[in-house]
């Protein structure tokens, strides 16, 4: 349980870096780009996406937390599908249309 507390902390921390405009060089697929194509994103829009994100899987895991304290399977396996939905989706909106470009 506290194990899962310091990691929902952690994406909080990272959601509050990201909604800044800040901390472009965590995202991974973003980092490894030449400076080129760096260029040609727009950074901020990509970190409060990211941010927003952040928290959505935040919430998604307060769910395991709650399954934890309840003694309840069955919320950790719907905050296990929302967690998994919400990086489906993640992937998808980043990936399919040019949304980030400048």
């Amino acid at each position: 349980m506290i194990i899962t507390l310091l990691i929902i902390g952690g994406f909080m921390g990272l959601g509050i870096i990201f909604m800044n405009g800040k901390g472009s060089i965590l995202i991974a697929g973003y980092n490894t780009m030449s400076p080129v194509e760096k260029e040609q994103y727009d950074v901020v829009a990509l970190c409060k996406f990211m941010g927003k994100m952040m928290f959505a899987l935040s919430f998604s895991m307060v769910f395991w937390l709650l399954s934890d304290v309840y003694n309840n399977n069955s919320l950790f396996y719907f905050g296990l599908v929302l967690f998994i939905a919400i990086v489906a989706f993640m992937l998808i909106y980043i990936n399919a249309g040019n949304r980030f470009y400048k």
